[in-house]
Protein backbone atom coordinates (compact mmCIF):
# COMPACT_ATOMS: atom_id res chain seq x y z
CA UNK A 1 0.00 0.00 0.00
CA UNK A 2 1.40 3.52 -0.87
CA UNK A 3 2.12 4.98 2.57
CA UNK A 4 1.68 8.81 0.50
CA UNK A 5 -2.37 9.04 0.45
CA UNK A 6 -2.14 12.39 -1.14
CA UNK A 7 -5.29 13.46 -2.33
CA UNK A 8 -4.51 16.59 -4.84
CA UNK A 9 -3.64 19.97 -4.40
CA UNK A 10 -6.36 21.59 -1.83
CA UNK A 11 -5.02 25.52 -1.76
CA UNK A 12 -2.59 27.89 -4.00
CA UNK A 13 -1.16 30.91 -2.69
CA UNK A 14 -0.23 34.07 -5.05
CA UNK A 15 1.99 37.03 -4.04
CA UNK A 16 0.25 39.74 -6.79
CA UNK A 17 0.80 43.06 -7.81
CA UNK A 18 -3.24 43.82 -7.55
CA UNK A 19 -4.84 42.01 -5.17
CA UNK A 20 -8.22 44.15 -5.39
CA UNK A 21 -7.87 43.38 -9.43
CA UNK A 22 -7.36 39.41 -8.35
CA UNK A 23 -9.78 39.31 -5.88
CA UNK A 24 -12.27 40.65 -8.29
CA UNK A 25 -11.34 38.25 -10.94
CA UNK A 26 -11.84 35.23 -8.34
CA UNK A 27 -14.66 36.18 -7.36
CA UNK A 28 -16.13 36.72 -11.03
CA UNK A 29 -14.32 33.00 -11.60
CA UNK A 30 -17.14 31.49 -9.39
CA UNK A 31 -15.17 31.18 -6.43
CA UNK A 32 -16.64 31.94 -2.81
CA UNK A 33 -14.91 34.73 -0.81
CA UNK A 34 -14.42 33.12 2.86
CA UNK A 35 -12.25 36.45 4.48
CA UNK A 36 -8.39 36.66 4.63
CA UNK A 37 -7.95 36.92 1.10
CA UNK A 38 -9.22 33.40 0.70
CA UNK A 39 -11.39 31.92 -2.07
CA UNK A 40 -13.08 28.96 -2.23
CA UNK A 41 -14.62 25.89 -4.34
CA UNK A 42 -17.55 24.32 -3.33
CA UNK A 43 -15.62 21.49 -1.76
CA UNK A 44 -13.62 24.50 0.58
CA UNK A 45 -10.51 23.93 -1.97
CA UNK A 46 -8.86 27.66 -2.48
CA UNK A 47 -6.95 30.13 -3.89
CA UNK A 48 -5.03 32.65 -1.35
CA UNK A 49 -3.87 35.46 -2.56
CA UNK A 50 -1.79 38.93 -0.54
CA UNK A 51 0.26 41.82 -1.67
CA UNK A 52 3.99 40.49 -3.11
CA UNK A 53 5.94 42.13 -0.88
CA UNK A 54 3.84 40.47 2.05
CA UNK A 55 6.47 39.26 4.90
CA UNK A 56 4.19 36.30 5.45
CA UNK A 57 4.39 34.72 2.09
CA UNK A 58 7.39 32.15 1.26
CA UNK A 59 9.98 33.67 -0.82
CA UNK A 60 9.47 33.97 -4.64
CA UNK A 61 10.90 32.06 -7.18
CA UNK A 62 12.85 34.58 -8.90
CA UNK A 63 11.04 34.96 -11.78
CA UNK A 64 7.66 36.68 -12.88
CA UNK A 65 5.75 33.84 -11.55
CA UNK A 66 3.44 35.06 -8.69
CA UNK A 67 2.89 31.74 -7.41
CA UNK A 68 4.06 31.20 -3.70
CA UNK A 69 3.24 28.07 -2.23
CA UNK A 70 1.13 24.69 -3.55
CA UNK A 71 -0.34 22.83 -0.71
CA UNK A 72 -1.92 19.72 -1.03
CA UNK A 73 -4.50 17.73 1.01
CA UNK A 74 -3.51 14.63 2.76
CA UNK A 75 -6.05 11.69 4.13
CA UNK A 76 -4.46 11.36 7.54
CA UNK A 77 -1.38 12.12 9.85
CA UNK A 78 0.36 8.81 8.77
CA UNK A 79 0.49 10.27 5.48
CA UNK A 80 2.04 13.91 6.76
CA UNK A 81 4.45 11.31 9.07
CA UNK A 82 5.64 9.61 5.60
CA UNK A 83 5.86 12.61 3.69
CA UNK A 84 8.29 13.84 6.58
CA UNK A 85 10.54 11.34 6.63
CA UNK A 86 11.18 10.75 2.91
CA UNK A 87 11.73 14.27 2.48
CA UNK A 88 14.02 15.12 5.96
CA UNK A 89 16.56 12.94 4.05
CA UNK A 90 17.96 15.78 1.90
CA UNK A 91 15.89 19.18 2.86
CA UNK A 92 14.92 20.69 5.80
CA UNK A 93 10.59 20.02 5.85
CA UNK A 94 8.83 22.57 8.37
CA UNK A 95 6.00 21.86 10.91
CA UNK A 96 4.00 25.04 10.68
CA UNK A 97 1.90 26.05 14.29
CA UNK A 98 -1.22 24.53 12.30
CA UNK A 99 0.32 21.24 12.26
CA UNK A 100 0.85 21.39 8.09
CA UNK A 101 4.22 20.76 7.12
CA UNK A 102 6.48 23.07 4.42
CA UNK A 103 9.41 21.83 2.23
CA UNK A 104 10.47 22.97 -0.93
CA UNK A 105 10.53 20.55 -4.29
CA UNK A 106 14.12 20.16 -6.44
CA UNK A 107 13.00 22.84 -8.91
CA UNK A 108 12.47 25.66 -6.01
CA UNK A 109 8.48 25.45 -5.84
CA UNK A 110 7.48 26.06 -2.32
CA UNK A 111 5.02 23.07 -1.14
CA UNK A 112 2.74 22.34 1.34
CA UNK A 113 0.80 19.17 3.25
CA UNK A 114 -1.96 19.40 5.67
CA UNK A 115 -4.93 17.38 6.54
CA UNK A 116 -7.21 18.13 3.58
CA UNK A 117 -9.98 20.73 3.89
CA UNK A 118 -11.91 19.00 1.00
CA UNK A 119 -15.62 18.88 2.44
CA UNK A 120 -17.82 15.61 0.85
CA UNK A 121 -19.50 17.03 -2.25
CA UNK A 122 -23.44 15.26 -2.60
CA UNK A 123 -24.24 17.20 -6.17
CA UNK A 124 -25.40 15.96 -9.34
CA UNK A 125 -23.02 15.52 -12.43
CA UNK A 126 -24.43 16.55 -16.18
CA UNK A 127 -26.88 13.63 -17.55
CA UNK A 128 -27.52 12.87 -21.14
CA UNK A 129 -30.20 11.07 -22.98
CA UNK A 130 -28.85 9.22 -25.95
CA UNK A 131 -30.49 6.64 -28.62
CA UNK A 132 -29.82 3.59 -27.35
CA UNK A 133 -28.77 4.48 -23.63
CA UNK A 134 -31.35 4.33 -21.12
CA UNK A 135 -32.37 8.00 -20.22
CA UNK A 136 -30.30 9.63 -17.17
CA UNK A 137 -32.28 12.75 -17.18
CA UNK A 138 -36.05 11.94 -16.48
CA UNK A 139 -38.89 13.05 -18.89
CA UNK A 140 -39.64 16.74 -18.31
CA UNK A 141 -36.60 17.07 -16.76
CA UNK A 142 -34.89 20.29 -18.46
CA UNK A 143 -31.40 19.97 -19.15
CA UNK A 144 -30.64 23.62 -18.90
CA UNK A 145 -32.05 27.01 -18.02
CA UNK A 146 -31.01 30.57 -18.00
CA UNK A 147 -29.89 31.08 -14.75
CA UNK A 148 -28.49 27.42 -13.87
CA UNK A 149 -25.68 27.47 -11.25
CA UNK A 150 -22.05 27.11 -12.83
CA UNK A 151 -19.72 26.91 -9.82
CA UNK A 152 -16.10 25.82 -9.44
CA UNK A 153 -16.43 22.81 -7.70
CA UNK A 154 -13.00 21.51 -6.43
CA UNK A 155 -9.22 22.66 -7.64
CA UNK A 156 -8.68 19.96 -10.65
CA UNK A 157 -4.61 20.24 -10.75
CA UNK A 158 -1.83 22.83 -11.63
CA UNK A 159 0.63 23.14 -14.36
CA UNK A 160 4.41 23.92 -13.73
CA UNK A 161 7.04 25.25 -16.12
CA UNK A 162 9.98 23.61 -14.87
CA UNK A 163 13.71 23.75 -16.19
CA UNK A 164 14.42 20.09 -15.64
CA UNK A 165 11.03 17.85 -16.45
CA UNK A 166 13.33 14.95 -15.42
CA UNK A 167 14.46 16.05 -11.97
CA UNK A 168 11.04 16.95 -11.03
CA UNK A 169 9.33 14.49 -11.89
CA UNK A 170 12.03 11.96 -9.88
CA UNK A 171 10.64 14.46 -6.87
CA UNK A 172 7.14 14.00 -7.05
CA UNK A 173 8.24 10.15 -7.78
CA UNK A 174 9.48 9.96 -4.50
CA UNK A 175 6.04 11.17 -3.22
CA UNK A 176 4.07 8.55 -4.54
CA UNK A 177 3.15 10.64 -7.71
CA UNK A 178 2.68 7.86 -10.81
CA UNK A 179 2.58 9.19 -14.89
CA UNK A 180 -0.23 8.43 -16.45
CA UNK A 181 0.49 10.15 -19.47
CA UNK A 182 3.37 11.98 -21.49
CA UNK A 183 4.72 15.10 -24.08
CA UNK A 184 7.57 13.73 -25.00
CA UNK A 185 9.92 16.64 -24.79
CA UNK A 186 7.59 18.46 -22.59
CA UNK A 187 6.79 16.50 -19.60
CA UNK A 188 4.55 13.92 -17.38
CA UNK A 189 0.95 14.45 -16.22
CA UNK A 190 1.57 13.19 -12.93
CA UNK A 191 -1.32 11.32 -10.43
CA UNK A 192 -0.69 11.21 -6.60
CA UNK A 193 -1.60 7.97 -4.67
CA UNK A 194 -5.39 9.42 -3.18
CA UNK A 195 -7.36 10.24 -6.24
CA UNK A 196 -7.68 8.51 -9.75
CA UNK A 197 -8.37 12.02 -11.34
CA UNK A 198 -6.18 11.50 -14.77
CA UNK A 199 -3.66 14.42 -13.28
CA UNK A 200 -3.71 16.95 -10.44
CA UNK A 201 0.21 18.06 -11.90
CA UNK A 202 1.73 18.43 -15.08
CA UNK A 203 5.17 20.07 -15.93
CA UNK A 204 6.41 21.65 -18.99
CA UNK A 205 10.16 22.01 -19.52
CA UNK A 206 11.14 25.69 -20.49
CA UNK A 207 13.66 27.98 -19.98
CA UNK A 208 15.02 29.09 -16.38
CA UNK A 209 13.74 32.60 -16.59
CA UNK A 210 10.41 31.09 -17.19
CA UNK A 211 9.99 28.95 -14.44
CA UNK A 212 6.46 28.88 -12.44
CA UNK A 213 2.87 28.41 -12.63
CA UNK A 214 1.54 28.07 -16.04
CA UNK A 215 -2.10 27.00 -15.04
CA UNK A 216 -4.83 25.95 -12.49
CA UNK A 217 -8.22 24.65 -12.62
CA UNK A 218 -10.97 23.93 -10.63
CA UNK A 219 -13.63 21.24 -11.85
CA UNK A 220 -16.98 21.68 -12.85
CA UNK A 221 -20.30 19.65 -12.86
CA UNK A 222 -19.63 18.99 -16.71
CA UNK A 223 -18.72 20.58 -20.35
CA UNK A 224 -22.25 22.41 -20.02
CA UNK A 225 -20.94 24.26 -16.78
CA UNK A 226 -17.79 24.83 -18.37
CA UNK A 227 -19.22 26.80 -21.55
CA UNK A 228 -21.91 29.00 -19.28
CA UNK A 229 -19.49 29.59 -16.89
CA UNK A 230 -16.99 30.67 -19.52
CA UNK A 231 -19.16 32.55 -21.44
CA UNK A 232 -20.32 34.54 -18.72
CA UNK A 233 -16.79 35.11 -17.91
CA UNK A 234 -16.28 36.83 -21.40
CA UNK A 235 -19.36 38.61 -20.73
CA UNK A 236 -17.82 39.97 -17.68
CA UNK A 237 -15.11 41.25 -19.99
CA UNK A 238 -12.14 38.34 -19.12
CA UNK A 239 -9.82 37.08 -22.00
CA UNK A 240 -10.18 34.06 -22.98
CA UNK A 241 -6.84 32.37 -23.78
CA UNK A 242 -7.52 28.94 -25.43
CA UNK A 243 -11.05 26.96 -26.35
CA UNK A 244 -13.37 25.96 -25.22
CA UNK A 245 -12.44 22.44 -26.20
CA UNK A 246 -11.42 18.98 -25.33
CA UNK A 247 -8.30 17.38 -24.38
CA UNK A 248 -6.56 14.02 -25.44
CA UNK A 249 -4.89 13.25 -22.54
CA UNK A 250 -7.14 13.15 -19.67
CA UNK A 251 -10.49 14.26 -22.01
CA UNK A 252 -11.64 16.85 -20.08
CA UNK A 253 -13.47 19.20 -21.68
CA UNK A 254 -11.61 23.15 -21.04
CA UNK A 255 -11.64 26.91 -21.41
CA UNK A 256 -8.87 29.20 -20.59
CA UNK A 257 -8.35 32.58 -19.71
CA UNK A 258 -5.69 35.42 -18.87
CA UNK A 259 -5.33 36.82 -15.15
CA UNK A 260 -4.11 38.74 -13.00
CA UNK A 261 -2.34 36.00 -11.16
CA UNK A 262 0.03 35.96 -13.81
CA UNK A 263 -0.79 32.78 -15.04
CA UNK A 264 -3.73 31.60 -17.29
CA UNK A 265 -7.04 29.90 -15.27
CA UNK A 266 -9.06 26.79 -16.85
CA UNK A 267 -12.53 25.39 -16.26
CA UNK A 268 -12.31 21.68 -16.79
CA UNK A 269 -14.98 18.73 -16.16
CA UNK A 270 -15.36 15.33 -17.09
CA UNK A 271 -11.57 14.31 -16.70
CA UNK A 272 -10.32 10.49 -16.90
CA UNK A 273 -9.95 8.48 -14.21
CA UNK A 274 -6.92 5.89 -14.03
CA UNK A 275 -5.96 3.31 -11.31
CA UNK A 276 -2.63 0.89 -11.10
CA UNK A 277 -3.67 -0.86 -14.69
CA UNK A 278 -3.42 1.74 -16.44
CA UNK A 279 -0.14 2.00 -19.19
CA UNK A 280 0.80 5.70 -19.56
CA UNK A 281 0.84 7.07 -23.28
CA UNK A 282 3.55 9.11 -24.83
CA UNK A 283 3.13 11.93 -28.33
CA UNK A 284 4.65 15.14 -29.30
CA UNK A 285 3.52 18.12 -27.35
CA UNK A 286 1.21 19.66 -30.41
CA UNK A 287 -1.93 21.04 -31.63
CA UNK A 288 -2.98 17.39 -32.71
CA UNK A 289 -2.34 15.62 -29.24
CA UNK A 290 -3.38 18.63 -27.48
CA UNK A 291 -7.16 18.70 -27.87
CA UNK A 292 -9.91 16.64 -29.99
CA UNK A 293 -11.28 19.61 -30.98
CA UNK A 294 -11.45 23.22 -30.62
CA UNK A 295 -14.35 25.80 -30.35
CA UNK A 296 -14.18 29.43 -30.61
CA UNK A 297 -16.21 31.77 -28.55
CA UNK A 298 -18.09 34.15 -30.51
CA UNK A 299 -21.26 36.64 -29.06
CA UNK A 300 -24.43 34.82 -29.26
CA UNK A 301 -26.16 34.24 -33.10
CA UNK A 302 -29.42 33.11 -34.86
CA UNK A 303 -30.33 32.59 -38.55
CA UNK A 304 -32.24 34.53 -40.01
CA UNK A 305 -33.79 34.08 -43.63
CA UNK A 306 -32.88 32.21 -46.44
CA UNK A 307 -29.78 29.88 -45.37
CA UNK A 308 -26.55 31.43 -46.68
CA UNK A 309 -26.04 31.28 -50.51
CA UNK A 310 -30.03 30.46 -51.43
CA UNK A 311 -30.37 33.84 -52.59
CA UNK A 312 -27.40 34.29 -54.76
CA UNK A 313 -28.41 30.63 -56.17
CA UNK A 314 -32.56 32.15 -57.02
CA UNK A 315 -31.19 34.82 -58.91
CA UNK A 316 -28.54 33.02 -61.15
CA UNK A 317 -31.61 31.02 -62.36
Amino acid sequence: MNPFNILGPDGLVFGVDDAAACAQYLTDYGLKPVGDNRFEGLDGTYVQIAAKDDASLPPALGTASMLRKTIYGVADRATLDAIAAELQRDREVKQLPDGSLEAVDDMGFVLGFQLTVRRPLQLPAETVNAPGAAPQRPVNVRAVQDEMTALPRTLSHVVYFVPDAAKAEAFYTRLGFVCTDRFIGAGPFLRPAGTLDHHTLFMIQTPPHMKGCEHFTFHMGGPTEVMLAGTRFVNKGYQSFWGPGRHKFGSNWFWYFNSPLGCHVEYDADMDLHDGQWTAREAAMGADASQLFLFQHRDKWAPGGPPPGAQRVAVDH
